[in-house]
Order: C-alpha cells, then sequence, then structure tokens
C-alpha cells in the first residue's frame, strides 16, 4: 500500500458485456501479480497482526484467484528474502508471518487509500515545488522518490521539478531527508500567470484521469448495483471485494486531489469513491468468512484470527497503530 515497486497501479479495464462478473474480477486481481495480491489480501484480513501463518493455507488462498502452488511457494520465498515475509516452522509445517517492513507498508498504504478522496480542505491559491538532482548512479533512490512523491501528491512537471497543490513541504521534506537525497530546494507560493499556459496543472493529464475514473465507474457500477439486490457467494465476495481494492489504489499515485476550481466540472471522483466504499464495506463480512474458511483447512489456529475492516474502521486502526510504526 505504500508507494514502492510491490503496489504499482495498473490500467482499469472496461466492463465487457461478454465477461463474466468472476472473470473480470479476476482479470482485474491477476494484473497485479500474486505478491501484490497476497499483500492485499494480508492488509485487508490480517492487519495489523504478526501472527505466523501455514505456508500451506497461503497457497490455498491464492488458489482461489487461480493462482498456482509452483507460483505461490516462488512469491512467498521471494517475500522472504526480500524481508517483507518473515519464515519459520511450526513443528513440520513452514510458516510466514509478516515482517515490521511490509507492516509499515500496510499501514502508510491503508491511510492513504481510506482517506484519498475525502479531502475537502480549502485551498489557499499556494502550490508545493521540489527540485532535485540525483546522480545516475543512485537511480534506485531517484525511482523511489518519484514513487512516493507521487503517493504524496505531486506530479512531474519538469525533469526533476515535481509540484502539488497547497503547502505540502513537510511531506515532501520528509520523503528527501528519509531517501538522503542532498540536492533538493523545497519551494511553497503562487504560480504567475504571466506565461501563457504555464499553469502547474499541465503536469497531470487530467483527460486521462478522468477517463480512467470512467472506466472506473463503468466496471463497478453494475457490480454495486447487483450486490445491492443480490448478496454474491462468499468466495465471488472474496474476489470482488480484493479487485475494487486493487483497482482503487491506483488512484492515489496518479491523483493530486486538485482543488476544485481546477477541475473539469462534473470531476468523477466522489462518484468512484461511493462506489469504492459501497462494495468493500458491504462486502466485507462474506468476504472475511470466505477468508476464514479457506484458511481452516490447513491452520484452524490462524483462521480464528481472521477479521476485516470497514473503511472506517481502517482510519481507526491506523490511528491506534500510529505509535508502532
Amino acid at each position: 500500500m505504500r508507494p514502492t515497486d510491490e503496489w504499482s497501479t495498473y490500467p482499469v479495464p472496461v466492463r465487457a458485456a461478454e465477461v463474466g462478473v468472476d472473470q473480470q474480477m479476476l482479470r482485474l486481481t491477476a494484473a497485479s501479480g500474486p505478491q501484490h495480491l497476497l499483500l492485499t489480501l494480508l492488509g485487508d484480513y490480517w492487519y495489523p497482526r504478526f501472527d505466523a501463518v501455514a505456508s500451506a493455507a497461503l497457497v490455498d488462498l491464492l488458489a482461489e484467484f487461480e493462482v498456482s502452488e509452483a507460483n505461490t511457494r516462488a512469491v512467498l520465498s521471494r517475500m522472504s528474502r526480500k524481508e517483507l515475509l518473515v519464515a519459520g516452522r511450526q513443528g513440520r509445517r513452514t510458516t510466514y508471518a509478516l515482517s515490521p517492513s511490509a507492516m509499515r507498508t500496510l499501514h502508510e498504504g491503508t491511510r492513504r487509500i481510506f482517506t484519498f478522496g475525502d479531502y475537502s480542505a480549502g485551498w489557499d491559491g499556494r502550490w508545493t515545488l521540489v527540485a532535485f538532482s540525483i546522480p545516475e548512479e543512485n537511480r534506485s533512490i531517484r525511482s523511489t522518490l518519484r514513487i512516493r512523491l507521487g503517493w504524496e501528491g505531486f506530479a512531474s512537471l519538469f525533469d526533476g521539478v515535481w509540484v502539488a497543490p497547497g503547502a505540502r513541504a513537510e511531506a515532501a521534506a520528509q520523503l528527501v531527508n528519509k531517501l538522503g537525497v542532498d540536492m533538493a530546494t523545497i519551494l511553497v507560493g503562487r504560480s504567475s500567470d504571466l506565461v501563457p499556459g504555464g499553469s502547474p496543472t499541465r503536469a497531470w493529464d487530467l483527460r486521462g484521469l478522468q477517463g480512467r475514473y470512467e472506466a472506473f465507474i463503468r466496471s463497478f457500477a453494475p457490480v454495486a448495483e447487483r450486490i445491492a439486490g443480490e448478496e454474491p457467494g462468499e468466495r465471488e465476495a472474496l474476489i470482488i471485494r480484493t479487485a475494487v481494492i486493487d483497482a482503487w489504489r491506483g488512484f492515489p499515485a496518479v491523483d493530486p486531489e486538485l482543488p476544485g476550481e481546477l477541475l473539469p466540472d462534473g470531476w468523477p471522483q466522489s462518484r468512484a469513491r461511493e462506489l469504492f466504499t459501497s462494495i468493500y464495506d458491504s462486502l466485507g463480512p462474506s468476504a472475511s468468512t470466505r477468508f476464514r474458511e479457506v484458511l481452516a483447512r490447513r491452520d484452524p489456529d490462524s483462521a480464528a484470527l481472521v477479521a476485516h475492516h470497514s473503511s472506517t474502521d481502517a482510519l481507526q486502526l491506523c490511528t491506534e497503530a500510529d505509535t508502532k510504526y
């Protein structure tokens, strides 16, 4: 959930009439890869626990999304090497638990995902500009800084110059300092209108972003209508709920939540957020039941710990975890 390579975004497809809901949602979850999928599931039904889960149970869990056992075991091994999971043993069983690093990732991402789209503060006309220069030999740091700036609402105005609406100097400085970037300057002020077409809004492809929201709505509005009339089965609820949060997760990295006066009329973000929260919240009980049933086959003790949170509960969990991470 944090802006790292573990949480890359992907396009939201338009719902095709010939594709059933199950297959459409499975395609959505498959697009992000099994590692991303596993972190999403643990964030939704295991966060903020450090308790270990049997590897066989995690294999069964990803099998719900048509991920093969071989692929899942390769992902578990890779995540362990990358220190996202901590491998262990319980008797003859191999187990995996979330690492402190992964827990921080889930914590930061949970806050960003569930606060995104709920921005209502006024805008005073100021912008925050971050200019930096990072040598080519440190390109991994440069890439990380760019990704994380995106999650803080910044976009690239020019090469090495990023901008965001409002006074966001503190958030930008934390990123710059945490990554040890020495050649950087942060400015907060108003833009000049002396250069035609020189508004900082040029840093964003608002037409493309609007289209992406509209695609999200086309994909999930029929799903919301169906759920309102008929509750899906537990496996389908797990798949749909995972698909909708995975699709929604991509927006914070590309939408700076520009002030209303800078947006086109009829901006669709609020409608998209309403769809996300309604689907996510309504399917929580059924989806968590399926998650629990799958774990119970191999790891009954872990199954008893499974829980889900609503979009409102998630923010409360973040507040409670602030002192830990």
